[in-house]
């Protein structure tokens, strides 16, 4: 990997380089007073192109740099941050870090994390692979992507466009335990959103694919066609009355209901007593057929990591068995305000698996019968205190089966801890799109509302 930096690379700065700043960054705050410190010096290059209607509408280009520093005086906190990595612009950040540091309240769950807990390995995990596509090449991409989508059906009417980008970042990270090491990575995308149109009827979808690397990216014309088909089929809406039924959440929306999983069970919200999932560890919250891992070393994987924003070590783990609770996500501040350790997830989750059941999406519109299959969401109505659930949706109304008819300006309403519990099925229609791996998921029962 390192060695990929070495062979021509576009950052400005080497990853040794990138250490040795970290460390004066250290230093700087040692001779300043603080009691320690840790700091992260990072470097991103992206470019995107995007076409509408056959035509390049945009090329972009970013370059960014910046270094983020935190330091401690005792158990008080300061931190400030710059995108000039000159030696004297990181000196004055460090000054005015500590500055902010003298001025704050005392907090004895604030500092580093534990020692014990840092990674002392750092496996390389395949995540960086830049893609040296020119801008002629990405927009040549681009144009077969809207126009595979605006053939797809002869009621696409108009476009939002076709972009194509890519992204190569580089960072390092280091504290005053010690720590100090950083890694590059990509992530390159292709997206495409167009309108269908019939009668006084007008619908939009889209459809993307995401990769750390380009030869894993889907094909163009699969993504437009996908966007194109996915437009047009929402033509002509029905309607529905008022009805508790179940609902089956497509797989790209799928992984949205996991997500308020993890907000539910991540410290902030814990030590805040802002879960309907408090106390839940060891306890089921979902269905017994729900398991999910983490598994945050998987090569090129989308939210893979050797280590948390902190330096803590991440390990595989089993975080739903059964539809037992098993571990909470935690950083390091939040996990002192509970008495408890750090999980390794300051700053988010890694890939979270989702196990799969037997059904295929058919399958899962079989089993379901007679309900409603969801395709888009509305709306923020989640009150992650009580659980209670309620957005505004748009998909399928479903029969023996069956697609009957699309629907809009339709609400869903139940309760996520009551939801989760009635997953009756998981289909293998699994999307990997982002950190949360998952197929479509079945809900026993929801009520159904018309109006948005």
């Amino acid at each position: 990997m390192n060695d990929q930096i070495a062979r021509g690379s576009r950052f400005s700065y080497s990853l040794d380089e990138l250490k040795g700043l970290s460390e004066e960054v250290l230093r700087f705050a040692k001779e300043s007073g603080a009691s320690s410190a840790e700091a992260e010096v990072s470097l991103g290059i992206g470019q995107n192109v995007s076409v509408r209607m056959g035509e390049t509408e945009t090329i972009e280009y970013n370059r960014d740099k910046g270094m983020s520093v935190t330091v401690y005086f005792g158990q008080q906190k300061g931190h400030a941050s710059t995108s000039d990595l000159s030696l004297q612009a990181l000196r004055d950040t460090v000054s005015a870090a500590c500055n902010i540091a003298r001025y704050t309240a005392q907090d004895e769950f604030c500092g580093l994390a534990d020692a014990a807990l840092l990674a002392r390995e750092i496996p390389d995990l395949d995540l960086y692979h830049p893609w040296d596509v020119s801008v002629d090449e990405a927009i040549k991409m681009a144009l077969i992507c809207e126009e595979a989508a605006r053939n797809a059906d002869s009621r696409i009417s108009n476009s939002e466009g076709a972009s194509v980008s890519t992204y190569e970042g580089l960072f390092s990270y280091a504290n005053s335990h010690g720590f100090n090491a950083g890694y590059p990575s990509s992530r390159h995308g292709l997206s495409c959103s167009v309108i269908a149109e019939a009668g006084e009827s007008m619908q939009r979808d889209y459809w993307y694919t995401s990769a750390r690397h380009a030869a894993e990216l889907d094909a163009p014309a699969a993504v437009g066609l996908k966007a194109g088909e996915r437009a047009a089929r929402r033509l002509n809406p029905g309607q529905v009355k008022t009805c508790q039924v179940p609902v089956l959440f497509e797989a790209p929306l799928a992984s949205g209901l996991i997500s308020h999983l993890i907000s539910a069970i991540s410290g902030g919200s814990l030590y805040r007593k802002s879960s309907f999932l408090l106390d839940s560890l060891g306890k089921q919250v979902m269905s017994s057929i729900v398991n999910i891992e983490e598994l945050p070393h998987i090569k090129r994987g989308l939210a893979s990591s050797p280590f948390d924003n902190e330096g803590v070590a991440t390990h595989s783990r089993s975080l739903i068995k059964d539809g037992v609770l098993q571990g909470y996500m935690l950083g390091s501040y939040s996990a002192r305000k509970l008495g408890m350790s750090s999980t390794g997830n300051a700053g988010g989750n890694h890939n979270l698996i989702i196990q799969s059941g037997d059904l295929n999406f058919e399958g899962l519109l079989r089993e379901m019968g007679t309900g409603l299959l969801v395709t888009e969401l509305l709306g923020h109505g989640v009150n992650m205190v009580t659980g209670d659930y309620s957005r505004g949706a748009a998909g399928f109304w479903v029969e023996n089966g069956v697609i009957a008819y699309p629907v809009e300006e339709i609400t869903i309403a139940g309760n996520l801890a009551e939801m989760f519990k009635s997953i009756i099925a998981i289909g293998n229609d699994v999307l990997s799109q982002g950190s949360k791996q998952t197929g479509s998921i079945l809900i026993e029962r929801m009520t159904v509302a018309s109006g948005a």
